[in-house]
């Protein structure tokens, strides 16, 4: 009976006895499949097998190494070498510096090291999608086949990120909307709001969700007619574009007729909300990609749900919309916006190590890589990741930033709407309205404090004004 899994999140500890792995009795040993259980454990197996998928574990449990990756983060006293006995010399200098690599790398997983061996998500350089995939490198035994064949995806997932990660770094998050909604818009289609477009797609359901078939113009009377009363600004131009959202999504079964308008009726897979509202999601990011736009998971949550209740959801949809051609896509798209911006950091030097690593086959039978392979892909991967943390802590400005108040007496002096109806604003911290009740009274103060100063200085300029008019008025009487 396989062992459920332990979360991500608790990687220094073995997922069988829950002690937190140690340099003497809870050695942590990796095996080919990426799971890693303390040697204790490993031994006390009925079976040569992983307690987790049930992979068959071929190599001699004594012979596998010792995580040194892992021992290192939960402060153990860690050897300076263990022999590994491999085919030859070359194979075992290319495994050393490759294990070096993932070492180094590991040591970013660091500050989030917390008690028991469950990891602490606080004070890293790194997002925790490139957290996860980190944790899932460490996790490579090298000197397994099968290992290796994970290590190279795992690589090529971390650099695919990295350069998602530099090209978010360069957007200007105030400007991000505006062109996710022109490029919808654009396509003659349409975004309403979180509120107002999940109500609009619930319509659309309503009308169709029993295989009936109507014309598109029937279809936008239907929803205008039902939305009116709670949004006013429904109109038959603006459900028509979320109709043709839908539309360039595939969601409809067409039936033309001679002299008369085409029939739409909801494809069978379609009706039901959940399967409907993914596959509108799916084409808004799609949208999106095919405007140059990267737009993390926690961002689309907002523009589209206006909360961040819905990352997993979006970041499932991200990843479904990749394809083996995206990475390179994504490093020709980076180089654009380097060229823009002049490249202060000269991350242009990482292009030829996210080149080797674009290169590397996704495909899980992919053929295993040489020792000198493994090599490279190690050292490319860690430029690569030791790149994006350098920009992030000494060129990028993002995260230390604070919004500044707009030269507006009205400013943050009137709760958001977003918020209150939703529970959520699309906007953050953005936003001109105010998010609590603190919020709301510390900027009503300080526009009367403002609005003071100003009546001040207005005055004294009158008052200036004035005595110049009465000297003027003593040196050339009338």
């Amino acid at each position: 009976m396989p062992v459920q899994a332990a979360q991500w999140t608790e990687f220094l500890s073995c997922p069988i006895c829950y002690n937190e792995f140690d340099e003497n009795v809870h050695k942590p040993i990796s095996l080919g499949c990426s799971h890693t259980v303390c040697k204790t454990c490993l031994n006390k197996l009925h079976r040569k097998a992983c307690p987790f998928d049930q992979t068959a574990i071929n190599t001699d449990i004594d012979v596998l190494p010792v995580n040194f990756a892992l021992l290192q983060l939960v402060g153990a006293q860690v050897p300076d070498h263990q022999s590994i006995k491999l085919s030859n010399l070359g194979e075992n200098k290319h495994y050393e510096v490759a294990k070096k690599c993932v070492e180094d790398l590991a040591l970013y997983l660091k500050p989030l090291s917390g008690g028991k061996g469950v990891a602490s998500l606080n004070q890293s350089a790194l997002s925790r999608p490139m957290q996860r995939k980190l944790v899932t490198l460490v996790n490579c035994q090298l000197v397994e086949q099968e290992g290796r064949v994970r290590a190279m995806r795992a690589a090529r997932s971390l650099g695919e990120r990295t350069v998602t990660e530099l090209i978010l770094q360069h957007q200007n998050p105030q400007q991000l909307s505006a062109n996710l909604w022109a490029a919808v818009r654009a396509r003659g289609c349409q975004f309403l709001g979180p509120a107002m477009q999940e109500e609009a797609l619930k319509l659309v359901l309503l009308a169709l969700e029993d295989g009936s078939a109507l014309s598109r113009k029937v279809l936008v009377l239907f929803v205008v007619q039902r939305l009116e009363p709670r949004f006013p600004q429904a109109s038959k131009t603006s459900i028509g574009h979320v109709v043709q959202l839908l539309y360039r999504a595939s969601c409809f079964k067409v039936t033309k007729r001679d002299e008369d308008s085409s029939l739409m009726q909801l494809k069978e897979e379609f009706r039901s909300y959940e399967a409907l509202r993914r596959e509108h999601d799916a084409q808004i990011v799609h949208i999106a990609m095919e405007a140059g736009l990267r737009i993390s998971p926690e961002q689309w949550s907002s523009l589209l749900y206006g909360d961040l209740a819905h990352k997993s959801h979006m970041q499932s949809i991200i990843d479904k919309l990749q394809s083996p051609e995206s990475f390179a896509k994504s490093v020709q798209e980076l180089t654009i916006v380097l060229q823009r911006t002049g490249d202060p950091a000269n991350l242009n030097r990482l292009r030829p190590h996210l080149e080797l690593l674009a290169n590397i086959d996704p495909n899980p039978d992919a053929v295993s890589p040489t020792w000198e392979q493994l090599e490279n892909a190690m050292v490319a991967v860690k430029t690569v990741v030791h790149g994006l943390v350098d920009f992030i802590q000494n060129y990028s400005r993002k995260g230390h930033e604070t919004p500044q108040p707009q030269p507006n007496s009205k400013y943050k002096t009137s709760m958001c709407r977003d918020l209150r109806q939703q529970g959520g604003c699309p906007r953050g911290t953005n936003c001109t309205f105010a998010h609590s009740q603190e919020e709301l009274e510390k900027y009503r103060l300080r526009n009367k404090k403002i609005n003071a100063t100003e009546v001040l200085k207005q005055r004294e300029k009158l008052f200036q004004v004035q005595t110049e008019f009465q000297m003027q008025k003593t040196v050339f009487p009338s």
